[in-house]
C-alpha cells in the first residue's frame, strides 16, 4: 500500500483536492488559482523544494574555498536485486560500509578528521535497480595530530591536481566492509529471499555468491571538483544539487508519453557510468510504471545522511575547529572566499504572475488550507483516485476477513452498511460533489479522477 499511497498523492498534486490560494489581478481582474502541492519526496513536480532544502543544508556544511569531492560507491547487480526485498538492511549497510571505508582511508592517508554527506540512489539511466550512494566529501579537515587544519595532498606531489585518497585502497576497504556486514546479516537471519534470489537461502549457494563477490572488482569512483579542479562553494553545491535531487528521471529526458508507451533518453552499455551518449528508450506504460515504482522507498528509510564531522553529534565541534580554514582559504584564493558565504544560498523563487495577462500585481482573495491525507485519501473521500479507493477497500476486506472469518466483510456491507446508507437522505452524486465551489464566488474545478499522473507531470 505504501507504493500506491505515493502514486495517489502524486496523482492529486496541485489539484483542487489539496486546496490552495486564489489571487485576483489588479490589472485584468481575473483570478489565478494556485493549488497546493503534495510534497511527497518521490514527486517529480515537487523536486524544486527538495533541491532548495538540499542546497541550503549543504551550503551550511561546506568550507568556503576548500576542495570538495564527489565519491560514488556502488554495489554489484545481484546486491541491487537483493535490496528490493531488504531495503532498510541494504541501505544501512551501503551507507555504513561506504563511510567506514572513506573515513578509515582519509584518516590513514591524509591524517585529518573526515566528514561526508551521502545521498542514496537506487536507479540507473534505464530506471533499473542500481543501488549506490553519492558522497560530498571535503578535502580538508581538523588535523588528527596537533592543532590546525590539514588539507588532502597527493603522495606524488602534484599540486595542480585535486586529490583525496588512493582510489584502489578505498575500493578494497569498501568491498571488505560491505561483505563483512552482508555475512553478518545472513548469519542473523535478517535477509529475505524471493524470486531470482530465492536460491540464496541455500547456504552453499550463498557461500558461492560471496566467493564471487570477493573476486569481483567493486566500484568506488572519486570525482574531483568541477571547474578546472578548483571551485567555489557555489560550483560544488550547485553541481551536487542538480545531480542528487529530482527523482529517478527528470522532465527533460522524457521524449513522449502516451496511454500505451513512454519514450525517454537513457545511456546504453554495462560499463561503469554507461556510454555518455543518450539514445531513446521506449517502454510500455506498465513497464515504465513498474521501473519507476522500484525506487519508491518506505517512509522510514532516510536517503540523505551525514557522517563524521558533519553528523549532528559532531557538527558544532567540527565547525569550531574549522574556523581557521577560511583564513587559510583566503590566503590561497581571496576572491573565492569573499564570494562563498552567499553562493550556496538558493535563488529566490520567481514572482507570482497572473496566468491571464502576466501581471505581477496579484492580491490574495481566498484560500483553503491543505487537508490531511487521511481526509483526502480516506475510504469515504470523494477525491481519492478510483483505483486507490478500490485497493483500500480490498485491503479493508482482507483485514476484517482475517479477524472475523472469510466472507465477514461482504456480509457486513450487504446487511449492515447498505441498508443504513439507503435509509439516509441522498447526498447527491459524485459529479455534484466535484462541482461544489471551494469558496463563495469562486469557480470550482473537477478533480481529475483516474487521470494519468505521468502525462500530467511530464
Amino acid at each position: 500500500m505504501s507504493v500506491q499511497s505515493v502514486l495517489a498523492k502524486i496523482n492529486l498534486c496541485r489539484t483542487r483536492a489539496l486546496g490552495g490560494r486564489w489571487f485576483q489581478c489588479d490589472d485584468c481582474g481575473e483570478t489565478t488559482k494556485l493549488f497546493n502541492s503534495c510534497g511527497d519526496r518521490h514527486c517529480p513536480g515537487c523536486s524544486g523544494a527538495k533541491r532548495a532544502d538540499f542546497n541550503e543544508k549543504a551550503s551550511q556544511l561546506i568550507t568556503p574555498g576548500a576542495d570538495h569531492f564527489q565519491v560514488v560507491f556502488t554495489v554489484p547487480e545481484i546486491i541491487s536485486t537483493l535490496a528490493l526485498a531488504n531495503r532498510h538492511e541494504i541501505a544501512d549497510l551501503l551507507f555504513g560500509s561506504a563511510w567506514k571505508a572513506l573515513s578509515k582511508t582519509i584518516e590513514t592517508e591524509q591524517g585529518y578528521e573526515p566528514a561526508a554527506m551521502m545521498v542514496l540512489h537506487t536507479w540507473n539511466q534505464q530506471l533499473a535497480a542500481h543501488w549506490h550512494v553519492h558522497a560530498l566529501v571535503p578535502g580538508v579537515g581538523p588535523a588528527l595530530e596537533g592543532d590546525g587544519v590539514k588539507q588532502a595532498t597527493s603522495p606524488w606531489g602534484n599540486p595542480e591536481r585535486a586529490y583525496l585518497v588512493d582510489a584502489i585502497n578505498l575500493r578494497s576497504a569498501y568491498r571488505k566492509a560491505f561483505l563483512r556486514g552482508l555475512r553478518s546479516l545472513y548469519r542473523r537471519g535478517k535477509l529475505s529471499f524471493g524470486g531470482s534470489t530465492e536460491h540464496l537461502q541455500n547456504e552453499v549457494e550463498w557461500n558461492r555468491l560471496l566467493e564471487g563477490l570477493e573476486q569481483q572488482e567493486w566500484v568506488s569512483h572519486i570525482e574531483p571538483p568541477p571547474a578546472n579542479d578548483r571551485s567555489e562553494a557555489s560550483d560544488v553545491v550547485g553541481y551536487m544539487t542538480r545531480y542528487l535531487t529530482g527523482g529517478p528521471i527528470s522532465d527533460h529526458r522524457i521524449v513522449s508519453a502516451s496511454f500505451n508507451e513512454v519514450t525517454f533518453l537513457a545511456r546504453e552499455g554495462n560499463a561503469t557510468g554507461g556510454s555518455r551518449e543518450q539514445v531513446p528508450l521506449s517502454l510500455s506504460r506498465e513497464e515504465f510504471m513498474r521501473r519507476w515504482c522500484l525506487h519508491i522507498q518506505p517512509p522510514q528509510l532516510t536517503t540523505t545522511r551525514c557522517f563524521g564531522g558533519w553528523s549532528n553529534s559532531r557538527l558544532k565541534v567540527y565547525q569550531r575547529k574549522m574556523k581557521d580554514a577560511c583564513e587559510v582559504s583566503a590566503q590561497r584564493d581571496s576572491e573565492a572566499t569573499a564570494a562563498a558565504p552567499e553562493t550556496g544560498t538558493p535563488s529566490e523563487p520567481p514572482q507570482r504572475c497572473c496566468e491571464h495577462c502576466g501581471s505581477e500585481r496579484l492580491r490574495l482573495v481566498g484560500q483553503q488550507p491543505k487537508p490531511s491525507w487521511s481526509e483526502v485519501l480516506g475510504l469515504d473521500s470523494q477525491h481519492s483516485p478510483w483505483w486507490y479507493a478500490e485497493s483500500q477497500e480490498l485491503e479493508e476486506e482482507r483485514a476484517w476477513d482475517a479477524i472475523m472469518g472469510e466472507g465477514f466483510y461482504e456480509f457486513y456491507v450487504e446487511n449492515v452498511l447498505r441498508p443504513v446508507e439507503s435509509a439516509r437522505e441522498p447526498a447527491g452524486s459524485i459529479a455534484d460533489l466535484q462541482t461544489q465551489p471551494l469558496l463563495p464566488g469562486l469557480e470550482a474545478e473537477p478533480v481529475p479522477f483516474g487521470s494519468n499522473w505521468y502525462n500530467d507531470s511530464f
